[in-house]
Parts: C-alpha cells; structure tokens; sequence
C-alpha cells in the first residue's frame, strides 16, 4: 500500500499532469521502447492526462515481437527433432513463424516445454541426460546475463546435453536505426529495465549525435509523467541529456557484474529484428568458449518464405504506424487469434491497444 501511495497518488498524478499542461507550449512526441512501458503508459490512461500536444508513440520495445519469424521456424523445427525437448517463456507460444506457432507444434507432438528461466531448462537437461535440451533465449539486456550465467554453470558442470538458440538484442543499435530512417520524435523515454544491466550512459550517443532528449525512467504513473515534464524542459530549453528519473534502480554506469557475465558469455552480431530487418552489431552470440552450447549448429530444414499476411507489425515497431491503422487490428487479429507478433505478447503495441482501447 505504501508503494501504490506514493508513486499512484492522485493528488502527485494530477498536479504532474497540470505542469505538463501548462509547460507544453509546442507539439512534441516522445517515444517510448519498452514494452513495459507501453503496457503502463495504456494501462494507467497517461495519454488521457496529457495535452493533446504531447505525442506518445511505441517503438521496438517487446523483445517477442521484434523475435523473426527464421527463429521461429528454427525453434519449431528443433522440437520435432526426435531427441530434443525445447523450452521457452510463455510468450513465444504464440509467435507466428512462417508455417506454425510453437504452442501449434507442441498440440502436433513437438517436445516443447514451458520454463520460467534458463536455469529451470538447466536443471531439465541434468534431470534428461539422454535427451538434448534447448532453451530459448530472448530478451534484451535485462534477461541476457540470466542466460550468460546459466551458459557458465553449464560449462562448470561439464553439462553436455544442454544448449541454447540464442536471440538476444541490445537496444541502442534499434533506437539509433530508428533515427537514420527519419522517424521525427523529440526524445526518448529510455527503457527502465535495461538501463539497470547497461546504465544511463548507453544512450549517451542520442543527446551528442542526434540532439535529441532522452530520460530514463520507471513503470508507475507518476514515473512517467515525471518523465514526460523532464522531456518536455529539455526540448524547452534546447539542452538535450540523459537524465535519470529512475534513481532508485538505475545508475550511470549500470551493473557492472552483470555485464562482465555478459562479456564474459556473449560478443556482438548482426540480427534480424522482426520488422525492422538486420541491424549491425545489435544480437549477442556466444563466444568461441561457449559456442558448443549453441543450438543454431543444429541441421534443420527450415519451410520457404510466405507473402506478408497484411500485418503491419513492423511499421507499428517503428512507430509510423499505430495498431488502429492496421486492417487487420480488432477483427481478423486479436489475442485470442493473433496474426502477428506485436498481438501476442502482453507488452505488444497491438495487444496493449486491443485490451485498453478497442471500446473507442
């Protein structure tokens, strides 16, 4: 009750709400790329507390949705294998690939397993001596290291029938591919989760290359419009920074040991990002130590590329488009028959959209 009194308070709420009103004296638009937050942002109702001249928009912040549709095909594909079990987060269950969702493999016979973490998916490898376990890692820099330790213990072990299909991401690359391709936004609502792994400094390019405002900043309603009056003084006061709202879990130079297990495990690559193609140097792979835990090594046979069903998820992760200007939105597309990425996941634009705005 203490935490809801003081970051859901009505009275900090409104009063945060009526010094944006009377600080916002232009149109700005700020992009938000974590799908934590736009869950908050839609959940809380921020839009509605704000002038209409203060823009929110969502960006590639929902690690399912931005995961490929190859990497989807792989993962399935790995699951019929005869002598491997597949595990993965609830999330991908539902990821369309380009012929099946893993929970569609699964009901087909495919071995595939729901876990909580990649320890759990460690411990059914120890438990399955006989049997290959594969554990699906996604996630940006918050849930990385998790995967990096696990990797370690694997090796420490001499665990030899554990792997992982590795798709995790970096953030800035996306933020400043975002920018190249002249998406016109006034700054940044920085992710939360990931600065407390890399810090506030990983996006000091944004400020000194593209001079554009950047705050980092936490989930509750008063985060965020705290965030929001930190955005709007900046562009005011033409003196674009990164600036730490979030202070209570993030720091300039982040968790220095989470990123030695990192660095430790993982190197730079470029990846496709659903929707927004490859980007250069914006996946981690496993270094040459841990690559006999890599799972991409696997021969499979992956199902030709199919024409776009119409969805517009990719626009959507760019943030030139919103979930209502899709044809597919609220009608052939739902979470409960999702046809895209960006519905499935409960930090997905569309779905958000669906659950908090589909009345309107």
């Amino acid at each position: 009750m203490r935490y809801v009194d003081e970051f859901r308070n009505r009275r900090h709420i409104a009063m945060l709400a009526g010094m944006i009103v009377k600080e916002a004296t232009r149109d700005y638009t700020f992009m938000e790329v974590c799908g934590s937050h736009t869950a908050s942002i839609h959940r809380f109702g921020i839009p509605s507390l704000l002038p209409p001249q203060v823009r929110l928009i969502s960006g590639p912040g929902c690690p399912v949705c931005v995961t490929a549709a190859r990497y989807i095909d792989t993962l399935t594909a790995l699951a019929f294998s005869e002598d491997m079990t597949v595990t993965l987060f609830g999330d991908l269950m539902r990821v369309p690939g380009t012929v099946m969702t893993p929970g569609e493999a699964r009901a087909e016979g495919a071995d595939v397993r729901l876990v909580l973490s990649a320890h759990e998916a460690l411990q059914l490898a120890r438990e399955n001596p006989g049997r290959k376990v594969v554990f699906s890692a996604i996630g940006f820099e918050t849930t990385a290291p998790g995967t990096a330790v696990t990797v370690m213990q694997a090796e420490s072990e001499g665990i030899d029938n554990f792997f992982v299909l590795n798709a995790h991401k970096v953030m800035p690359p996306a933020m400043e591919v975002i920018l190249r391709e002249g998406v016109h936004i006034d700054g940044f609502i920085c992710p939360g989760h990931v600065a407390v792994i890399t810090g506030s400094s990983a996006f000091d390019f944004i400020p000194r290359k593209y001079g554009l405002a950047c705050v980092v900043t936490g989930f509750e309603p008063t985060d965020i419009l705290t965030a929001v009056l930190m955005l709007i003084r900046q562009v005011n006061s033409r003196s674009p920074s990164v600036e730490i709202q979030y202070r209570r879990a993030v720091s300039v130079a982040g968790n220095i040991k989470a990123q030695v297990y990192m660095n430790e495990v993982f190197e730079s690559e470029d990846v496709e990002w659903r929707g927004l193609g490859v980007i250069s140097l914006s996946g981690l792979k496993l270094r040459g130590t841990y690559r006999r835990f890599d799972a991409s090594t696997f021969p499979v046979d992956l199902p030709e590329a199919v024409a776009a069903n119409g969805c517009i998820c990719g626009d959507i992760l760019r943030g030139v488009s919103r979930p209502p200007d899709c044809a597919l939105f609220a009608s052939h597309c739902t979470p409960d028959h999702p046809e895209g990425a960006c519905m499935v996941s409960d930090e997905g634009s569309c779905n958000t959209w669906y659950k908090y705005h589909s009345h309107e």
